[in-house]
């Protein structure tokens, strides 16, 4: 009684603090999602903001669109593309001066799969809806002119001058990589003056090990024991009458349909089954069982089984190829030749006399005659059962043998038949019980996790793993909106965890994941944005820097006033490149160098050059030849020759304008 009467007193404080509690998780929720003064932009680009509340809509909307196999995580990435995409165009026409007539904007964003393909933007049929795109974008009316034709002069000088050059070439691979060092620093110094080619985003770097829910060898044998058992009859002791009775089993059940459902997993399947589509293990075994039979006890996939044998059926199953010949008014009326009725049936005799007079003819008339899609395999249908095709098809195909060829009418059409092939099919009582795990298992593999996850916050993860007998899966790499986490598949609560502003390197945290199990993850490293890691820009700046210092030694050897001498003081001939171009720079033995070519026509005729820095080595060069190439009398054919080639091109721009985009990315802060 007493502690009672100290809870009476003290309830109206109780009341306040629960009260408190609940304001501060409420306060905190808005101050999460944008309230309360906190931001109400998703983000922004080159400081142009975007709204939260209409992202959210727009995300609504493309979830409602019920893309098939699209996540919320995909939604907003689609949504995010879109709005940073348009920002960056719409900015840059603004800039640029550029003026485009609205059809040939509306077509270049068809082409872009972040524009054309979303669901956004597309009509209840799936194509482009211009209307709802109009809300995203306002263009200028007025039409662009793309190409000037000075421009496309100075380009096709560059295509069509040539040089001929005596050089001297001392490659790279002559110095041995070992011979040259690059420091951590130095490669850090490159990207520092490189620092648009070499940013990256925020990314964590991830170990996992997976405590995988499955069943044991105790769990497999259970199963076995239950399966086995049911071959034979059992006797059980009937309370009810006080004796014992004996129940049939799987061999001599009266009732095998009623057997199987009571005691299978997976119910009676009265159909007939083909022998391509049984388990190929057990294949021939089973499509070879007399009625009566047993097959097993085998595996088929996670199932243990025995099957029985129901009988075999003739030709259950029947293979054809066609040709259809429309006309109007079928089902599927012919695009490119219109024919009545009288027509079509006049072709499609036509066609029967010529295959029946050349069975192997069949393909090839189906390819150039055929009025469905099935004219791509030369008419052939694949298998089908009784029923699947309409009447006049289906009682042809099923009630001649195979080889035949004849002519049918159907509402689409008249179709020349061949018969290809027939197939037995079988007919099976299967008992197939699935081999999972118990939920004696499920505690233990539980508890093991549990265990794991606190031994390994406070041991070293790796070490941990190891005396448990697990194996680590190292160095998932993840970003801030990244849904896919390594080999895990879609996890997007793990990458949450990763990002949080509580969570630090070193941590480590469990994950029950559907139809998996258990996954201990620790954040192995935290990599925040700026500039890439060195190890990560290493393989790609470290060879340019040794090939800066080898370009050094070797420019130092190349001395001379002449070829000769150059060559010479090098250890290497001298060498000839004819009809090169700055477009097709290609030279011998050494690969594309247009810094090299350029040089040759910029020097003049039989002039040494200094030493270039290639891509693959040292060159001192001496154009011998330069021929000019024509005047273009008319541009218009190599305007059109451009822009063949540009249209390519629209899937770099926005990647290149994003490179050079003050881009903020507040996704992860509105709990996305």
């Amino acid at each position: 009684m007493a502690v009672l009467q100290k809870i009476r007193q003290r309830s109206l404080l109780l009341i306040a603090v629960i009260g408190f509690s609940l304001l501060a998780f409420i306060v905190q929720d808005l101050y999460n999602k944008g309230g309360f003064g906190n931001s109400k932009y998703i983000g922004s680009v080159n400081g142009k903001d975007i709204s939260f509340e209409d992202f959210r809509v727009k995300v609504s909307n493309v979830e409602k669109s019920g893309q098939q196999g699209m996540t919320s995580t995909q939604a907003v990435n689609r949504v995010w593309d879109q709005e940073v995409a348009i920002a960056l165009l719409s900015a840059e026409f603004d800039k640029l001066g550029i003026q485009a007539g609205e059809k040939h904007i509306i077509e270049a964003f068809k082409m872009d799969q972040n524009i054309g393909q979303n669901p956004l933007f597309q009509n209840a049929a799936g194509q482009f809806d211009l209307a709802k795109f109009k809300e995203y974008f306002k263009s200028n009316p007025e039409q662009a002119q793309y190409v000037k034709d000075r421009e496309k002069e100075a380009d096709h000088q560059l295509e069509a001058n040539k040089v001929n050059m005596d050089y001297v070439a001392v490659l790279y691979s002559s110095i041995k990589d070992s011979e040259v060092k690059v420091s951590d620093a130095e490669i850090t110094e490159y990207m520092k003056k490189n620092e648009k080619k070499y940013k990256a985003d925020a990314s964590r770097e991830l170990d996992y090990v997976v405590i995988e829910d499955k069943a044991s060898s105790e769990d497999e044998a259970e199963v076995k024991t239950k399966v086995n058992g049911l071959l034979n009859g059992s006797v059980v002791y009937n309370q009810a009458t006080g004796k014992n009775d004996t129940l049939p089993g799987f061999k001599g059940a009266a009732n095998i349909i009623d057997f199987v459902n009571e005691n299978s997993d997976i119910p009676y399947d009265s159909t007939y089954t083909a022998k391509k589509d049984l388990p190929a293990e057990h294949a021939e075994a089973l499509f070879a069982l007399a009625p009566g039979s047993i097959y097993g006890p085998y595996m088929r996939g996670p199932y243990y089984c025995i099957s029985k044998g129901m009988g075999r059926k003739g030709g259950a199953s029947a293979k054809a190829s066609h040709i259809l010949i429309s006309y109007e008014g079928t089902q599927v009326p012919n695009k490119k030749e219109k024919r009545t009725k009288e027509q079509a049936k006049a072709k499609a005799e036509t066609l029967l006399a010529q295959v029946q007079a050349n069975p192997t003819s069949f393909l090839m008339l189906a390819l150039t005659n055929s009025d469905d899609s099935s004219a791509q395999q030369g008419g052939d249908l694949g298998y089908f059962a009784p029923g699947q095709m309409v009447k006049p098809f289906n009682d042809f195909v099923f009630g001649n043998p195979v080889g035949k060829i004849g002519l049918v009418e159907t509402d689409f059409g008249f179709h020349i038949i061949n018969v290809t092939d027939k197939q037995d099919a079988v007919r099976l009582a299967t008992i197939a019980q699935k081999i999972e795990p118990s939920e004696t298992t499920t505690d233990k593999l539980y508890t093991t996790a549990v265990q794991f996850e606190m031994d390994a916050n406070e041991k070293d993860f790796d070490k941990t793993a190891k005396a448990q007998k697990l194996t680590v899966t190292p160095a998932v790499k993840v970003k801030e909106m990244d849904e896919v986490c390594g080999g895990l598949g879609p996890q997007r609560q793990i990458v949450r965890w990763a990002f949080d502003k509580e969570t630090n390197v070193g941590d480590v945290k469990r994950f029950e994941v559907a139809n998996m199990g258990n996954v201990i993850v620790k954040v192995k490293k935290a990599n925040e944005k700026g500039l890439m890691a060195v190890e990560d820009a290493k393989p790609s700046v470290e060879p340019i820097l040794k090939n800066k210092k080898k370009a050094a030694i070797l420019a130092a050897k190349m001395k001379g006033s002449s070829l000769e001498a150059v060559a010479k003081s090098s250890g290497v001939a001298i060498q000839q490149a004819v009809d090169l171009t700055v477009e097709n720079a290609n030279i011998p033995n050494a690969g594309p160098e247009r810094k090299v070519v350029g040089t040759a026509f910029a020097i003049g005729l039989n002039k040494v050059s200094a030493p270039i820095e290639g891509n693959s080595g040292v060159y001192v060069v001496k154009p011998t030849l330069i021929t000019k190439a024509p005047a273009l009398k008319m541009h218009a054919d190599y305007v059109n020759k451009v822009k063949s080639q540009v249209q390519s091109y629209t899937g770099r721009v926005i990647p290149a304008l994003k490179d050079n985009a003050d881009i903020e990315d507040n996704r992860a802060k509105f709990n996305y």
